[in-house]
């Protein structure tokens, strides 16, 4: 079952008007939408996903709201040019919520999961050609082992690599509970008790796959451009990586240019163009409790001014 993490802090947080543009870049199964839906009376909502079944669920499930919504099948990284075809050059709110969705982790043949054997695929948008099988089977040893240093923060990333290549020599590595095995060969026993042994690689590899930072990054400064004064972007992030782009990205632009800070009077142009609501909200204890998926969620609340 999905439930959406920080969901009353951030529909709250975005502080909804009866006639405004929203827009909902991970649509997901709808959570955070339909919440939104509901405060819309004049106003729509636009959503972003590109995985077909997610959509269809959505769709049913916002009908019954009203229908003020546009679900557009698309990844949010083209969120400037998808508007635009619509004729929306600003908007009022923007909510981001970066977690894997647990439907496409509990769905087995979705390849995301290290619990369930599947095929190696990890794609959200199912039509893409890259898939986790052809990173692990066809990049080089180097490239996983920066891959899974910098998107996974795993410290055996080299002993990892190394297994891969050699495992990969003998016959292709086809599914998730092969590939789990060859990582666990690769730690030590001590760092199996910590956590699950392959945690960290499934989230690089997921995050390349995907080019998750990329375009994150991205949508993230045309979204800054795209507000309206007094709109809001409202960001969940789950690890280290992309809250780190988010922190920087809103610190950039929340602050005076250093270049101009001493002066008595400031150019315009070196203005911030955005304030820090909140720093960061993260789930209570019982949200915790009752999904545990939501432990490393962070949300951060900017205003353009």
């Amino acid at each position: 079952m999905h439930k959406s993490v920080l969901l009353n802090e951030s529909i709250e947080n975005l502080n909804i008007k009866e006639n405004g543009i929203y827009v909902d870049c991970t649509l997901g199964f709808a959570g955070h939408s339909k919440e939104i839906l509901k405060k819309i009376k004049t106003g729509k909502l636009f959503a972003f996903d590109q995985d077909d079944l997610a959509i269809k669920l959505s769709k049913e499930k916002l009908e019954k709201v009203n229908s003020n919504f546009e679900i557009i099948n698309s990844n949010f990284v083209n969120i400037k040019k998808e508007l635009a075809k619509r004729n929306i050059k600003k908007v009022d709110g923007i909510l981001f919520d970066l977690g894997v969705s647990s439907m496409q982790l509990d769905i087995d043949e979705r390849g995301f999961s290290f619990h369930s054997n599947a095929q190696l695929d990890m794609r959200m948008n199912q039509n893409q050609e890259l898939s986790a099988k052809e990173v692990v089977n066809t990049y080089s040893k180097e490239d996983i082992i920066n891959i899974l240093y910098k998107y996974g923060e795993e410290k055996f990333a080299k002993s990892i690599a190394t297994n891969i290549c050699e495992e990969r020599k003998n016959k292709e590595i086809n599914t998730t509970l092969e590939l789990v095995e060859i990582i666990k060969k690769s730690v030590p026993e001590k760092y199996k008790r910590k956590a699950h042994p392959a945690r960290k690689t499934f989230q690089a590899i997921r995050i390349e796959v995907n080019k998750e930072l990329e375009v994150f990054e991205k949508a993230l400064l045309d979204s800054i451009s795209l507000l309206n004064k007094q709109g809001r972007i409202c960001v969940i992030t789950f690890h280290s990586l992309e809250d780190r782009i988010c922190k920087h990205t809103f610190k950039k632009y929340s602050e005076i240019d250093e270049k101009v800070k001493g002066l008595p009077i400031i150019p315009e142009q070196y203005k911030p163009i955005l304030k820090i609501v909140k720093k960061s909200i993260k789930p209570k204890e019982n949200e915790i409790n009752e999904n545990r998926r939501s432990r490393s969620a962070i949300l951060r609340v900017v205003e353009k001014i």
